[in-house]
């Protein structure tokens, strides 16, 4: 997949039926699509989102997504679930969900949103047609015996939703809008995973509000989206009507107050931040500020530091980040804008300090430990950085990148052995299996490492080349 952009789904969000006792449609997939079935082919599909140029690789983002994301998911029918959470570089307001439980959420959609209950009401709705089992319903019905294709239907598939032209060499055009024609959502489907998700919703303790409200937000997207309809409203259109009947719906239950996360405001931050000239980021910030327009002043602030320090006017940056640290809740995003200061700075003695300070108040946030590995690994203090990883990668055992890290580390030392099995668990953890066996294969032929080193290898390599032969057979 060279580009997720095209890919729409199913952010539609019929009228919520809580009191409906909708009947289950039946578990239709089961027949042919297995549970097993359904993860080997969202294992295909997060290949291909590693492999996404189009996936934004920032670990704040990123873990605030997926926090929410398995908050919502701990809140649904299904417990045993497993799902991955991803967030896309695409300005349109969408959200979309394939089987196995792989969801994404375009940057669009969380700059649209007003609050934080507004993005999980699209997540719980997305959780609600995956516990569903609605896409895997459909494409089972398809009957198709290769795992693969099936993981190649679900992206052409979606893709096709948006812009038949965009689907690349998944299928042609005229196949994938053959195969949507024979899969598009019934009613039953969303109706369903409308109750579901606003289950969801209201069990992890967000304001079910939320849904119609976003509604709205929707009808007039076109600001957020460079004058085109929203994504969404491109395939399920809206009116006045069905937002209405929704709302009198949710209106039917008690009220609750909110305590919003700062995270969710200084994510929106940290994306209007990126967006333009570092000035005109700026200019924003101040204006809202101005204006007293925005819902949290603290994110403001941090908006405006981000902005400075990509001109790298890093004196006006710590002056923002000063106010923060002076007049609102501690937050770790706030120490990350901190330490990238002090590197930026160029005193690795002055950055070092500032690392190791805000992870002994955050040990477990992850850009705050990726940042020092690098501030590590650029001033050449190998033995810390092995170190570092070996501290905290316990708490994070499928992320890739402290592998990646790791390999680089040991190819500074000159140790290829380790460097290339470090490379190869890399490999695995971005579901690569096939260059995960080619990095063992080269570890197996370095001319270095020990006995006890070279047996650990030989076994991954044993390892992963059955579960390649497994994956072939299917």
């Amino acid at each position: 997949m060279k580009a997720l952009y095209p890919i729409v789904f199913l952010i539609s969000f019929a009228p919520f039926a809580l009191a409906d006792g909708l009947p289950e449609l039946g578990d239709y997939s089961a027949t042919v699509m297995s549970p097993l079935d359904e993860q080997r082919i969202a294992d295909e599909i997060m290949r291909d989102v590693y492999a996404s140029s189009q996936v934004l690789e920032d670990p704040e983002i990123n873990d605030y997504i997926d926090d929410l994301g398995h908050r919502l998911a701990a809140n649904s029918p299904d417990k045993y679930q497993r799902f991955n959470f991803f967030v896309v570089k695409d300005n349109s307001i969408n959200a979309f969900a394939m089987p196995g439980g792989v969801i994404g959420v375009h940057t669009g959609l969380l700059l649209a949103a007003k609050n934080e209950s507004e993005v999980a009401g699209v997540l719980g709705h997305e959780i609600g047609h995956v516990v569903q089992r609605h896409l895997a319903r459909m494409l089972a019905r398809q009957k198709n015996d290769s795992v693969i294709s099936m993981a190649t239907m679900a992206l052409a598939l979606l893709a096709a939703r948006s812009n038949p032209q965009l689907t690349g060499g998944a299928l042609t055009a005229a196949t994938a809008n053959s195969i949507q024609k024979q899969i598009d959502y019934t009613r039953e489907h969303e109706r369903e995973a409308d109750r579901v998700g606003l289950q969801i919703l209201e069990n992890a303790g967000f304001d079910t509000r939320a849904m119609p409200s976003f509604f709205e937000t929707l009808q007039k997207g076109s600001r957020f989206s460079e004058g085109s309809a929203p994504a969404f409203l491109r395939t399920h259109p809206l009116t006045v009507e069905r937002i209405a009947d929704v709302r009198n719906r949710v209106e039917q239950g008690s009220f609750r107050v909110i305590q919003e996360s700062a995270e969710f405001h200084f994510v929106k931050a940290k994306l209007l931040a990126n967006i333009g000239t570092a000035d005109s980021a700026i200019n924003i910030f101040r204006i809202n500020l101005q204006e007293n327009n925005f819902s949290n002043e603290a994110a403001q602030h941090y908006g405006i530091a981000l902005a400075m320090l990509r001109k790298n006017d890093l004196d006006g940056a710590r002056e923002q980040v000063n106010w923060l640290r002076k007049n609102t809740v501690p937050n770790a995003m706030i120490e990350t804008v901190a330490t990238r200061i002090a590197v930026a700075g160029k005193d690795p003695a002055v950055a070092e300090q500032q690392y190791l300070e805000a992870l002994g108040t955050y040990p477990e946030h992850r850009a705050l430990i990726y940042g020092y590995a690098e501030h590590l690994l650029n001033s050449r203090q190998v033995d810390k950085l092995l170190q570092l990883i070996a501290d905290k990668q316990s708490q994070f055992p499928d992320d890739p990148y402290f592998y990646e890290l790791k390999a680089r580390a040991y190819s500074t030392q000159g140790k290829s052995l380790l460097m290339h099995h470090a490379q190869g668990e890399a490999y695995a953890r971005r579901y690569n299996l096939r260059g995960a066996l080619e990095q063992m294969d080269l570890a197996t032929k370095a001319q270095d490492g020990d006995f006890y080193e070279k047996s650990i290898v030989e076994a991954r390599r044993n390892q992963l080349r059955q579960q390649l032969d497994d994956k072939r057979r299917d």
